[in-house]
């Protein structure tokens, strides 16, 4: 019985130094692989294949990140409504008011960036 226990775990370490070697494998070969001479053309930015001019720091509103920040709040909560969409026949009533309330709280945040002008870009 024992035997069995500790050989499941061998082959977990096995499968665990088999990922470790593919890692230093991979490493090793960009090593050798890799060229090595530092060009100056290299070295520049690079844009679009146009010659950078300016200085490289930008200044950005913040409401491109407060959109960008919301969109992925709203996507990713939005995910959860799906998998439900499927199977809310089969968890009754208490299921769908549950529902009911997150979606009233998604409702809740989209009407507080509105009301706050986050969402305008003028």
């Amino acid at each position: 019985m024992s035997e069995t226990y500790y050989q499941s775990y061998g082959i977990v370490v096995a499968l665990l130094i088999g990922g470790v070697g593919l890692v230093a494998v991979a490493f090793g070969a960009a090593r050798v692989v890799a060229p090595r001479r530092q060009l100056p053309e290299k070295l520049t930015t690079y844009e679009c294949g146009i010659d950078p001019v300016g200085e490289g720091w930008s200044q950005s509103q913040i409401r491109y990140y407060i959109y960008a920040f919301l969109f992925v709040i709203f996507d990713v909560e939005s995910v959860f409504l799906f998998p439900w969409a499927t199977t809310f026949e089969r968890l009754g009533m208490q299921a769908v008011v549950e529902m009911g309330i997150f979606v009233f709280i998604l409702a809740l945040g989209l009407l507080y960036a509105y009301r706050k002008k986050v969402l305008e870009w003028v």
